[in-house]
């Protein structure tokens, strides 16, 4: 009896594992995070979508459709025609997301998340693009950035206003990139080493002006410096002809101040320590030296 009680009792829980099996299977439902989960049955759609978690019970016949609601991005590239007829390329991204609430909307008149953005998004955003640049007089304004701002905030208003209702949610239009035609780059550049020439011929003339700037304030220093020592000579020699002109005066008013004058050379002469004999002519009326002897041994050959 007791072998026979064993196998039935496996055979019970196996039985009850299979069971419980299935049932998860068949009537519990898993949505993975950050998803909503759509089903539908025989066709039609469940209008209440499934949030991440487990759902208990659930039919075992419905059919699921994930969504993806996390932020995604997409990246488009158009060719944008300004007033001038001309073409730039604009590389602009799209923040969105997937309205989890209308997910079953979706599904139903649209298809699956990529259809929504496919069918919806992208059309809209590159009638925007025409349109706004049809705003624009000449290609190189996208490049301003009262021109960028302006146009972010006008393809995110567009968007969200008609995506919105389709369940799509755009947070932000970005403008990654700005490609204009090729010969108005080309333009530019040329425009910029003009500049960038005239720049280096102004700093040059400035480098100039200010060595001839230096030049002329040490020429002028030099004049003034000339200037005063011409004075300074001119003073001198004023006042040296301001003395010869007094001794003149003196020795025509004094006779006897050229005999003075002989007798303080002499004097001088005689400190001298190689002195000489002078002779002096003693019947003149200024009495000067009118000769000397050599030294005593001279004398006495």
């Amino acid at each position: 009896m007791a072998r026979t009680e064993a196998p039935r009792g496996m055979i019970a829980i196996i039985a009850v594992v299979v069971v419980s099996s299935l049932v998860w299977f068949f009537f519990v439902k898993t949505v993975p995070p950050g998803r909503v989960g759509v089903a539908t049955l025989f066709g039609n759609v469940v209008p209440e979508g499934y949030t991440q978690g487990i759902h208990v019970p659930v039919n075992p016949l419905y059919s699921w459709t994930m969504f993806d609601a996390r932020e995604k991005t997409h990246l488009e590239t158009a060719n944008v025609p300004s007033q001038d007829q001309l073409q730039t390329r604009l590389d602009v991204s799209v923040q969105y997301r997937i309205d989890g609430v209308m997910a079953p909307r979706i599904l139903e008149e649209t298809g699956d998340a990529e259809s929504a953005v496919r069918v919806h998004l992208i059309p809209k955003l590159r009638s925007l693009l025409r349109e706004q640049g049809k705003s624009i007089q000449r290609a190189e304004d996208f490049f301003l950035e009262e021109t960028q701002d302006t146009l972010q905030t006008a393809l995110t208003g567009g968007l969200k206003e008609y995506l919105a209702p389709k369940g799509i949610l755009v947070s932000a239009v970005l403008i990654r990139d700005i490609t204009l035609p090729p010969f108005i780059v080309e333009a530019i550049e040329r425009k910029k080493e003009r500049e960038q020439a005239v720049e280096r011929e102004r700093a040059e003339l400035e480098r100039v002006r200010t060595e001839l700037q230096q030049q002329v304030a040490r020429a002028e220093a030099g004049r003034e410096a000339a200037e005063e020592e011409a004075a300074r000579k001119r003073i001198l020699a004023d006042a040296q002809a301001y003395e010869i002109t007094q001794i003149n005066n003196a020795i025509a008013k004094n006779p006897a101040y050229i005999q003075l004058q002989s007798l303080e050379a002499l004097k001088s002469i005689s400190k001298d320590p190689a002195s000489k004999m002078y002779f002096m002519d003693g019947s003149s009326p200024m009495p000067l030296p009118l000769m000397h002897l050599g030294d005593t041994q001279t004398m006495q050959r």
